[in-house]
């Protein structure tokens, strides 16, 4: 069974925010808590993940994460909320 995709929010140690997109997210912050998820985190530290919103296919969770990360920091934790 294929795993659904998902767009997530987290929290690194100097207080940043990091958006990406997974269909496995256990597996994902694993790998970030591990500095090999990504570039940005692994520079960062990874502290904490903070919000996840299930998508239906890749292409909505991508969609989601370039609308995200638009916005400032104060209003990503406002657009899960809203969802």
């Amino acid at each position: 069974m294929e795993k659904q995709w998902c767009v997530y929010l987290l929290e690194c140690q100097d207080n940043s925010f990091y958006t990406g997109v997974t269909n496995n997210v256990d597996a994902r912050i694993k790998a970030h808590a591990e500095g090999k998820g990504s570039k940005y985190v692994y520079n960062k530290g990874f502290k904490k993940l903070l919000r996840v919103k299930l998508c239906k296919d890749k292409s909505e969770a991508c969609k989601y994460e370039y609308a995200i990360k638009q916005l400032s920091k104060n209003k990503k934790l406002d657009w899960f909320d809203d969802c």
